[in-house]
């Protein structure tokens, strides 16, 4: 496997500092460059090259969605990452949009960092489980249910995506074929309208078809 090279983008020092250290500990991964505001990544993305970016949805100057936007257009390949806190879950639907692949609450282990990056690059997404859980409770009382009509196990299928869950994954825990897998995910997209997986979990949340 080749390095993963990572950027960090955070307007606290001290956490990038924290999160280099252990960024670094794990194999295949190097921290390559930090950034303190989506300005400066920018910036920065203009003389180093990234696989994935771990990215603060709050800072000055330019914030995390705009920041996302602003990536993506220019370096289409890079893989971002949202680092969230609890109260910032709010911001889900727009870091969506602008294409972020996944959500970590800062709070988050080696374990997960490792896990977390090693799903995106893998082109799939990753989603903390205790931050889905979080905006499931925050997004509750304004769910609705839909017309969309979906199996049981278009569900379950939709419940282990959510909760981070690969195809191979799923196959193993649900004991089908991957193929049989693909085709409830295709069925998935075809019915919900979603473009990604971030935007299946969009779909789950505001449903309430997540159990936490």
């Amino acid at each position: 496997m080749d390095i993963v090279k990572i950027i960090i983008a955070d307007d606290h020092i001290i956490f990038r500092k924290g999160l280099r250290t252990i960024l670094n500990e794990i194999n295949d991964i190097k921290v390559v460059a930090e950034a303190s505001n989506g300005h400066e990544l920018l910036e920065v993305l203009k003389k180093q090259e990234a696989n994935v970016i771990l990215m603060d949805i709050n800072m000055p100057v330019m914030d995390g969605i705009e920041a996302t936007k602003k990536v993506l257009a220019k370096y289409p390949d890079i893989k971002i990452i949202a680092l969230t806190m609890h109260e910032e879950i709010g911001y889900f639907n727009k870091m969506i949009d602008a294409g972020a692949d996944g959500f970590l609450l800062k709070k988050t282990t080696k374990d997960e960092l490792e896990r977390a990056i090693q799903r995106v690059i893998e082109n799939d997404t990753y989603f903390s489980e205790e931050f889905i859980g979080n905006i499931n409770k925050y997004a509750k009382q304004k769910s609705k249910t839909s017309d969309i009509k979906l199996s049981d196990r278009e569900i379950e299928v939709l419940e282990l995506i959510c909760k981070g869950y690969s195809n191979t994954e799923i196959s193993k825990f649900l004991g089908l074929s991957s193929r049989t897998i693909d085709g409830h995910r295709s069925r998935l997209f075809e019915k919900t309208g979603a473009k990604n997986a971030p935007n299946l979990v969009m779909f789950a949340i505001k449903n309430g078809l997540i159990k936490t």
